[in-house]
Formats: C-alpha cells, sequence, structure tokens
C-alpha cells in the first residue's frame, strides 16, 4: 500500500499525460512556454483571485512575496509552532525574526488568541516590529481567517497565507489561496494538486505586487531579461511541470477532491470510536492533504505505527517536533514569549495514514484493521 499512490494516479490519465510530455518535448519550448500562463489563467479563475505567478517551488512562492514586501531585519513574523519548516524558514531567511504561535488541538492551525497573546507580547517587549502574520492550511484544512484577517486588520500586520497543504480547501465558499494580501500553494508530488518535480505559486488581487514578484522570480527583469531593474532571483516553473499540472488540475477539479473527502468520511465513520479523528468545523472544507489521527500519547501512537509497518501499511509522524524545538532557530528564541503548549503536545499525538484520491474501502479498512490491533 502506498502512503499517497502517484503510480495509480498516472494510471488514470496515463494517455492524456503522455501526450501532453511528448508535445513539450516536441515544441522544444521548455522554460517560459505558453503552458505556464494558460496554467496561471486556470489557477487564478478557481481561486476566484486576479493573479498567479508560477515559480520554481513553494518555498520560493512564500520568500518571493516577503522580499517584495521587504520585509526583513528588526521585523516580527508571526508562524504557527505546528508546521512544515518552510513556513518560519522564509522569514529567517530575509533577516526578519519567526514568532512562534501555538495552534487547534481540534484543527492542528493557528490559534488565534495565542496569535493575539503573541502581537500583544512582541508589542509590549518593543524590540520589534510586527510585521506579518504567515497562517498555514494544515493538512488540508484552511486556518481562522474569519479571526486572522480581523486581527491583521487590527494591528495594521500584512496577511501572507500558506496554502501550500491546503489547496482545493475553502471557508465560507472562498477558497484556499483566496486569503491575505498574497497567498501561496506548493505543487511538491505529494501535495492536494501536485506536479512531478519542484512547483510553486502565488496569488494576489494586487497588480503592483504581482509586477514587482514577476521582476523578482526572473532575476529582477525589467522590460526584457537583459534589462534588470533589481536583485531577484531565478524561480521559474519549467513549462514541462505546467503541462503537467493542467492534466492533474483537470482531475483534480472533476473527482479527485470529491473522491478525497469521500475516503476522509469512511475513515472517520470507522475511525470515530477508536482514536481523535480530524475536525472540519461548520463552513469549512478540507482538500485532505493529511488524515491525521491523535493517539493518547507517544508509548501508544509508536505501537499503532509498530502494528500498521508489521501489516505492511505506512503510516507519517507530521511533525515529530515543533519549529521551536528546531535547532535552526535557537538564536532567535530569545524573542518567543511563551512556550507553545499544545503544539508540542500535538508532536507527541499525531500520526497520518494513507490518504488519497484512489484509495479503496478494503485498503482503508486494512488500515483500521491494523490500528485496532496497536491500540
Amino acid at each position: 500500500m502506498q502512503f499517497r499512490d502517484l503510480e495509480r494516479q498516472y494510471q488514470g490519465f496515463q494517455k492524456e499525460m503522455d501526450e501532453t510530455i511528448q508535445a513539450v518535448i516536441r515544441a522544444g519550448q521548455f522554460i517560459s512556454g505558453p503552458q505556464v500562463r494558460q496554467l496561471e489563467d486556470k489557477l487564478a479563475e478557481y481561486v476566484g483571485v486576479k493573479y498567479c505567478l508560477a515559480c520554481a517551488n513553494g518555498t520560493d512562492a512564500l520568500s518571493l512575496v516577503l522580499r517584495a514586501w521587504e520585509v526583513g531585519k528588526g521585523d516580527a513574523v508571526f508562524v504557527p509552532d505546528f508546521t512544515f519548516f518552510a513556513s518560519a524558514e522564509t522569514p529567517c531567511d530575509r533577516g526578519a525574526t519567526p514568532i512562534f504561535v501555538d495552534v487547534s488541538p481540534d484543527t492542528f492551525n493557528m490559534d488565534p488568541s495565542s496569535l493575539e497573546q503573541a502581537i500583544a507580547a512582541v508589542k509590549a517587549k518593543g524590540e520589534l516590529r510586527p510585521r506579518a502574520i504567515i497562517p498555514v492550511d494544515l493538512f488540508g484544512l484552511p486556518a481562522d481567517y474569519r479571526a486572522i484577517e480581523a486581527i491583521a486588520e487590527k494591528h495594521g500586520l500584512l496577511l501572507l497565507e500558506d496554502g501550500a497543504q491546503g489547496f482545493g480547501g475553502t471557508l465560507d465558499g472562498r477558497r484556499v489561496c483566496a486569503f491575505g494580501q498574497a497567498s501561496t500553494t506548493s505543487f511538491f508530488p505529494a501535495k492536494p494538486l501536485g506536479c512531478y518535480g519542484d512547483g510553486g505559486a502565488i496569488f494576489t488581487n494586487d497588480g503592483a505586487l504581482d509586477a514587482h514578484l514577476r521582476s523578482l522570480a526572473v532575476h529582477g527583469k525589467g522590460t526584457d531579461k537583459y534589462d534588470n531593474i533589481r536583485i531577484g532571483v531565478n524561480s521559474r516553473l519549467d513549462t514541462l511541470q505546467a503541462a503537467i499540472l493542467l492534466v492533474k488540475f483537470g482531475a483534480f477539479v472533476t473527482h479527485e477532491l470529491e473522491s478525497t473527502d469521500k475516503a476522509a468520511a469512511n475513515y472517520t465513520s470507522m475511525l470515530a470510536d477508536l482514536v481523535k479523528t480530524p475536525v472540519v468545523p461548520q463552513g469549512y472544507t478540507s482538500a485532505w492533504a493529511q488524515y491525521t489521527i491523535q493517539l493518547e500519547d507517544e508509548a501508544q501512537r509508536d505501537q499503532v505505527q509498530a502494528a500498521m509497518k508489521e501489516a505492511g501499511i505506512p503510516a507519517m509522524v507530521y511533525y515529530p517536533r515543533t519549529m521551536s524545538q528546531q535547532r535552526a532557530f535557537v538564536d532567535v528564541l530569545a524573542h518567543q514569549p511563551f512556550e507553545c503548549k499544545t503544539a508540542r503536545m500535538l508532536c507527541q499525538r499525531v500520526l497520518s495514514l494513507p490518504m488519497h484520491p484512489y484509495i479503496t474501502l478494503p485498503e482503508q479498512e486494512r488500515v483500521v484493521d491494523a490500528i485496532q490491533k496497536g491500540l
């Protein structure tokens, strides 16, 4: 059994995918081919924003926005303590200081009350300037933008949505990557919408920001590639990956999101009396990047994971340690106003199960049987 079965996915549209790849190879326009702009237009329309810029990966997407906003030394950027490294790495790379915010024990996402507490503490200390918030749509579920958008507006902070895991999810009818002044996603192969390599995208309704980002992503170009008006980077989504994503996007919107949601409902029905299952609050939908259960403690999780391994079933721990426990951030912890206790608790309890649009009910029943044996 595969954790996320990309081979089975490919078999579903193999003929179209092979023809698409061959068409790019025959045309020979491997950089900035027409498929890149076609993809950007489709993604912007789907999300419901004016602009989409495809780039090399999801980490670059975050970094490019922070660079365009001139976030840097002396700035505090508020990020969840329970997330992937890139969400806090990119502010550090710009010279800013990440301030780690605790998360909800039910949704795994940034806790608005902890965010308010962190902003107040930074302001009271006076050493850093509160500048931006980077909520993360963890495991496919949008963060609580009802509260977070209001907090950002109240304190005059920039809001950058990290939708790397959430693309396809919704809150009150708004799609992931439609929140904040800018938002980003990743097309890493294991993401809800993934390519066959690295890729990412930035979304915004701000035309000036979009133009700035397009310049930054191609060496700070101006009117052409030999007219360089600022220091930029090289962060383009290549034509082959764009073409692959166009095929996969069709499957994503026509049936994959629905199939994944049904698989999640199956898991929840079978596991509800055994373990703590994921929560999807009213008004939300999840893209189910992961289906993550919670065990009683680390010892029980180890037992369950061992039972699953014995049955030939993969399971993953996202994440075994918090951001504030990463050695790379030791130099910024002097600015951390409090310990994120919920995030640390989750690191000891979470376990993610095999999850993808093509998983079958018998396979899910095998997963549940293995969990029962490990409890």
